[in-house]
């Protein structure tokens, strides 16, 4: 499922689900940097108890930013990974457990979907160095200005893979970042911490997931537990749905499109690598000091609260005359299952459901059209009743053919309003730009750092002046051409690249057009549409895969083995009787380790991660898998604009026989390659304030060989098993820093310990319901009876977490300080000196000013998160009121919730 293409249609259809973060930012004083104290009330008026790290959407970001400078080594990367969870833990404030999971090995399902990335990012890396460097030649060769090249070694994102040096390294700094804030952040002081390595088999949310289901399952388990899972990836919220937890919230970057990106010849913003010229750098600031800088803000976070999501899925699911009784908890089970099918991790889209099509609001309205006729719900605790889905699919399938056509007047149109655009755009265009210090400048921007001064207005206005009159001016009765510029006399023949038109990537299914199918079946599978045994078996595995990650979702990973073994997936009209197909899978199964997933999912260009005798494997043209690593490879489009959305061809690798030609070089591994080839597990740290301390070091003590249960009420109810940790941090023993950078631990109090999750029998299965003694948080939306049971009072909606948040009130003597510290035309925005439209006049939201006092506006919902009150700051970090407020920092009204008083705050 695309990321940005579900998350914008998500927070469009249900935009009350999201809530801006209130960050409180670290202070420094006399060039010291103070950190938060994570140990006060949370600044967003909520109390979380466990906060969970997806790590991978850490990793990455940290490692290989798109939107700053990339660190320049792996220490600093370290360093990086740390300061961004610090980032996280003083927004969310957890006060029971922090869980922080890393991919390890994935079932074989998701590591064709590794594959395929892994395969394009080495593809694409490839091709963006030769041509840049083709670029780069010919810039040089016309005479222009570039750079000097830096010679450094390519970071490769392929090593963030289990079973790499770089993930195990990676453990290591983040056992000495736990024991660190352990022994010396307030907020962490009676913190539970669970670290579950790349060692430990699963995908790092499913980790999760699976020890949340667990201690559900537990009878010590607080069914009020409020959960926070940090994580981009979509999925995440069809797994906070799932396990069916009355307060659960997702916090996450918020999502900014069309990021600006540095060139990567020249460094300059505005262009890519094909766009580059060799222009000389403009000057940034007075004395160019503005250089480095890059213009862009740090990211901000969001809340996605999943109790507002079940909100208006409740009144989106509810259906009157059911001939069975309405149970929200299953509508939204369905309401998960139904999303897969618009796409997943593991399974292709059907070719008729597009999310930007709406297509889950369709699949919506059809499962609400057919469930009097299903006679229940599609799903039940992860398992999924066929009959009752094949009545679904049929129904889609009924419309498959005026979808198509639909999609494409859709694209006709969208083509043509584009091409009208360009035309308009160019006919539009000025003769000319004023340059230099005439360049036209946004309202209240003239006096910014990078403007400049003019020195010489006299001779600019004649400069200015020349250049218009050098310019080719164009009579009213002069012709032009069909793109919008004038056309002389004669008239010249239009050449090809001068096109509107941008060329079409060929389409020979043709889906719009009688016989589709036949052409689908006859391009994608080789195979004659006809063919009715080949299209079952095309069903059947995708019915199967289906079953498998509703499976994965609700219950666990179903088997390790199973894979959809199709590049693309079958029309909705196929699914036809389903009904008697078998859903099982292969029990037993086991995941691969490290380094056979490593070589199931690398291309040979990323072979120097894996032991050379290995390595040799992958290019090696004798090799008996040489066929798994092609060095090229066809990308099918399949009705896309671009490469990144299209489908990679890759060979599906053959377990049995990768793994016959690993059995000759398993000898080869060194002690270190054979460790990590390993499988783990999770560790448990607390430190020294933590009831369960003084347990764990008895463990050590006794030298218990045998695993112990743990003790739930030590630990909020936390129930599975502790053995002794041959790594074990232990107190009164140094922890060495990984990272140079950093110091030593020589004073330590934490300890750790292995630690294993309930056990529980192959068939158990977990109820996907609602716990008993869970209390539904208070509702947030609009009741749809307000009108009738309000008695004429205005609905006041929530903004935040906490709907008893007080609003502010400013007396006379807080206007005559605001007017004091905040002269009219202090602000650098854009609109800084305008006054409020008219319409923000209404309900009263600006009290009377006195003279020359500037309007102070009541908080509203579309403030920035981090104005909003953070409470009292303590006497030591308060600030007096000075006349001279530098033009970056910005002044926020601050009202305390308990108190009738008036502060300012600065930023």
């Amino acid at each position: 499922m695309g990321v940005p293409a579900f998350f914008r249609w998500l927070s469009r259809k249900y935009p009350s689900i999201i809530v801006n973060c209130v960050e409180e930012k670290p202070k420094e004083c006399n060039g010291v940097k103070i950190p938060v104290d994570a140990s006060k009330p949370n600044p967003n008026d909520v109390e979380f108890d466990n906060l969970y790290l997806d790590m991978n959407g850490i990793i990455h970001p940290c490692t290989h930013p798109e939107d700053k400078p990339a660190p320049k080594n792996e220490d600093e990367m370290m360093v990086a990974i740390f300061e961004y969870i610090d980032r996280l833990f003083s927004i969310v404030r957890p006060r029971r457990l922090l869980y922080m999971a890393i991919d390890g090995v994935a079932p074989r399902a998701k590591m064709n979907q590794q594959r395929s990335r892994r395969f394009r990012a080495s593809k694409e890396g490839m091709e963006a160095a030769v041509e840049k460097q083709r670029v780069r030649e010919e810039i040089l060769a016309k005479g222009g200005f570039l750079p000097p090249e830096e010679i450094k070694e390519r970071f490769d994102s392929n090593c963030i893979t289990p079973g790499t040096e770089f993930m195990d390294n990676l453990a290591k700094c983040l056992r000495y970042y736990i024991a660190d804030r352990l022994n010396n952040d307030p907020g962490w002081k009676n913190l539970t911490v669970i670290l579950s390595d790349a060692s430990a088999p699963g995908e790092g949310e499913h980790k999760i997931m699976d020890y949340i289901r667990r201690q559900r399952a537990q009878p010590n388990h607080d069914p009020n537990t409020h959960h926070c899972l940090c994580g981009a990836d979509a999925d995440l919220i069809m797994l906070g749905l799932a396990t069916h937890e009355p307060n659960f919230t997702i916090i996450r970057e918020e999502f900014k499109p069309n990021k600006p990106k540095p060139c990567g010849l020249c460094n300059q913003f505005g262009h890519e690598v094909k766009d580059c010229e060799g222009l000389p750098r403009e000057k940034k600031g007075k004395h160019d000091e503005l250089a480095d800088s890059l213009p862009c803000a740090e990211g901000e976070f969001i809340f996605l609260r999943l109790n507002v999501l079940r909100e208006y899925l409740e009144r989106e699911l509810t259906m009157a005359s059911l001939p069975f009784t309405f149970d929200v908890e299953r509508s939204i089970d369905d309401w998960v299952f139904m999303c897969f099918f618009v796409g997943n991790d593991f399974l292709p889209h059907l070719p008729s459901l597009e999310i930007r099509e709406n297509a889950i609001d369709r699949l919506v309205n059809i499962y609400k059209n057919v469930v009097h006729k299903t006679g229940g719900y599609l799903t039940e605790s992860g398992y999924v009743n066929l009959q009752r889905v094949q009545m679904i699919m049929l129904a889609v399938g009924e419309v498959e053919d005026s979808i198509f056509k639909k999609r494409k007047d859709d694209e006709d149109s969208f083509r043509r309003r584009q091409k009208e655009k360009r035309k308009r755009m160019k006919r539009d265009q000025p003769a000319f730009t004023p340059s230099g210090i005439l360049t036209p400048h946004a309202l209240g921007s003239r006096n910014s750092p990078g403007s400049q001064v003019a020195s010489n207005p006299r001779q600019a206005a004649y400069e200015m002046r020349m250049q218009n009159n050098s310019s080719p001016s164009i009579s009213p009765n002069t012709s032009f051409t069909s793109d919008g510029s004038p056309s002389p006399i004669g008239g010249i023949k239009r050449k090809a690249e001068d096109s509107d038109s941008e060329p079409e990537p060929e389409d020979n299914v043709r889906l719009w057009e009688a016989g589709w199918k036949q052409r689908y079946y006859k391009n994608k599978f080789d195979v004659d549409a006809a063919d009715e045994k080949f299209r079952r078996k095309v069903v059947q595995s995708y019915v199967e895969g289906l079953c498998w990650v509703l499976r994965y979702y609700y219950q666990g990973c179903a088997s390790w083995k199973w894979y959809y073994p199709f590049h693309y997936a079958p029309f909705a009209s196929d699914f036809e009787g389903i009904a008697d197909m078998p859903s099982d899978f292969e029990k037993g199964t086991k995941p691969f380790k490290p380094l056979e997933q490593l070589m199931g999912v690398f291309p040979a260009a990323s072979g120097n991660f894996l032991p050379p005798s290995w390595r040799k494997l992958m290019s090696d043209p004798d090799s008996s898998i040489i066929d798994f690593y092609p060095e090229d490879f066809a990308i099918d489009l399949n009705g896309k604009k671009y490469a990144w959305q299209g489908v990679a061809l890759l060979p599906f690798v053959d377990e049995r026989r990768l793994r016959a030609a690993l059995e000759e070089v398993y000898p080869d591994l060194t002690p270190e390659e054979t460790r990590r080839n390993s499988l783990g597990g999770d560790v448990l740290f607390v430190g020294k304030h933590h009831p369960l301390h003084d347990f764990i070091l008895e463990l050590y003590q006794t030298g218990s060989t045998e695993p112990v249960d743990v003790p739930p009420e030590l630990c909020h109810g936390i129930q599975g098993k502790f053995s002794l940790d041959e790594e074990a941090i232990l107190p009164d023993q140094i922890v060495c820093s990984p990272v140079p950078m950093l110091r030593d631990l020589t004073q330590n109090t934490v300890v750790s310990i292995n630690f294993k999750d309930p056990q529980f029998a192959e068939d158990y299965i977990f109820k996907a319901v609602m716990l008993p003694g869970a209390r539904k948080p208070a509702a947030v939306l609009k009741p749809s009876d307000w009108e009738k049971s309000s008695n004429g009072r205005q609905w006041k909606p929530q903004l935040g977490f906490n709907r008893d948040r007080r609003p502010v009130h400013l007396d006379q003597a807080a206007f005559r300080t605001l007017g004091h510290v905040m002269p009219r035309g202090s602000g650098t925005g854009i609109y800084s000196n305008a006054a409020p439209p008219p319409a923000t006049y209404q309900g009263n939201l600006y009290r009377p000013l006195l003279r020359g006092q500037a309007q102070i506006p009541k908080l509203m919902s579309n403030m920035r998160p981090q104005d909003s009150w953070r409470g009292p700051p303590p006497l030591f970090q308060q600030q007096r009121f000075d006349r001279d407020i530098p033009e970056k920092e910005g002044n926020t009204l601050c009202h305390h919730p308990q108190e009738d008083t008036i502060g300012i705050k600065l930023l």
